[in-house]
């Protein structure tokens, strides 16, 4: 299958500048296409994600894929999707997210092979760029009329858009220019939000390069989730690459509690499974929803892909020991990341009736309380049911030294502390 014949299918193009022309070059040839982001953070989240993956289809299917890193245009900001300026950072701060997104994207897409991922920072070539020859070489070649017109600018114009993130646009053209002179580079691709640049750097390169210039354009839709709310977001923040800002626990779990109306496209966009496999999964959902196997491969194919085949396993390993209550097999770093977001209280590790235990650190609100349901059997420790009034917890209870999972119920679960 066409690489674009493949995006076609994964409904993963929303518009290209020459359609034909595009399909006739991959078919001819295997070309260099590039795809950029800004370091405005220090990790990328999922929605970042959804171009690279894109690149990465590409790099399969043997063209040559170069990611830039924005350290010149991540000191601006791209106006795209906002309605205020951005806070600039520092130069100091700029370079230090450069440099962490450099080891996730090697990490995430650096392969063996002829067709091995190339990474360029277009700090490397801006940076000598003086304002003389900017308005001269550059400025000049940007009618204002046609600026203006961008969406990302025109819906800013109302409420005031500064020259430097007008300007952004300048520089990212600046950028295609460059990779097509030095990298033979002959498409870009973006999120849906990039087409005005993207455009602007097509009518540069064809005015420096000549009308025959053969450069590309395509974007990728807009990810909306089935409720139309916004992908990749949560009540909990956004979903990043980092496993210390998001535990590959946080991340398996929001892959496998994807909604029915979402997977397959999700699988599509996300994952590197055939269009056999995907329709399999597709009349899994119509036939067998309840075994939800769609969103079992979808969390299994992205966190293999972005956090490893070790933190997969341990991913599953907390969701197992969570569904069955098997809670002491889990280690003390497994246990910090499934219980990271409920409800956490922390003791000094002194040996205490259970009674007493429970109140004191507000687990109950009265002993009365606290006696019904430790001989009712509503109390688990460690995923065992305590059930004696007169038992003790103690230091030695905590898993690995360091907690205490009291479950109430059956789905109340409390994360205790011991103070270090």
């Amino acid at each position: 299958m066409n690489i674009i014949d493949e995006l076609q299918w994964r409904d993963a193009i929303n518009q290209q500048t020459d359609a034909e022309g595009l399909r006739e070059l991959t078919e001819t040839k295997s070309i260099s296409l590039y795809c950029g982001v800004d370091p405005t953070g220090d990790s990328m989240h999922i929605g970042h994600l959804i171009p690279f993956m894109m690149l990465k289809r590409f790099q399969l299917a043997g063209h040559r894929p170069v990611i830039l890193i924005g350290g010149a245009t991540g000191t601006i900001g791209d106006p795209s999707g906002r309605q205020s300026e951005r806070s600039l950072q520092t130069l100091e701060q700029v370079q230090a997210n450069v440099d962490a997104l450099t080891a996730q994207m090697k990490k995430l897409f650096m392969t063996e092979g002829d067709n091995q991922v190339r990474m360029v920072n277009n700090y490397d070539w801006t940076h000598k760029i003086n304002i003389i020859e900017f308005l001269r070489d550059y400025g000049k070649n940007f009618n204002l009329n046609t600026m203006l017109a961008k969406d990302v600018v025109a819906s800013r114009l109302e409420g005031g858009i500064s020259f430097t993130e007008f300007s952004y646009q300048i520089l990212q053209s600046l950028d295609y220019l460059h990779l097509f002179q030095t990298e033979d580079v002959q498409l870009q691709i973006g999120g849906s939000d990039q087409w005005g640049n993207i455009t602007s750097g097509l009518d540069l390169i064809r005015k420096k390069e000549g009308s025959e210039a053969k450069a590309f354009g395509l974007t990728i839709p807009l990810m909306l989730k089935s409720d139309g709310t916004k992908f990749g977001k949560t009540a909990g923040g956004a979903i990043w690459l980092d496993p210390n800002k998001t535990t590959p626990f946080e991340f398996y779990q929001f892959w496998a509690n994807t909604d029915d109306r979402d997977v397959i496209k999700y699988l599509k966009y996300f994952t590197f499974l055939s269009k056999e496999e995907i329709e399999a999964l597709a009349e899994k959902v119509e036939t067998e929803p309840h075994k939800r196997e769609a969103q079992k491969a979808l969390a299994e194919e992205m966190t293999r892909f972005v956090h490893g085949e070790e933190m997969l396993e341990q991913a599953k390993r907390i969701t197992a020991a969570l569904f069955s209550g098997d809670i002491r097999s889990l280690t003390a770093d497994e246990i910090e990341q499934g219980f990271k977001e409920m409800p956490t209280y922390e003791t000094d590790g002194e040996a205490k009736n259970i009674v007493d235990w429970l109140v004191e650190l507000g687990l109950e609100p009265s002993k009365r309380q606290a006696r019904e349901d430790v001989t009712k059997g509503a109390i688990s420790m460690n995923g065992e049911k305590i059930t004696e009034l007169d038992f003790t917890v103690s230091a030695e209870h905590a898993i690995g030294g360091k907690f205490i999972i009291i479950r109430k119920g059956k789905k109340n679960y409390s994360l205790v502390k011991l103070q270090a």
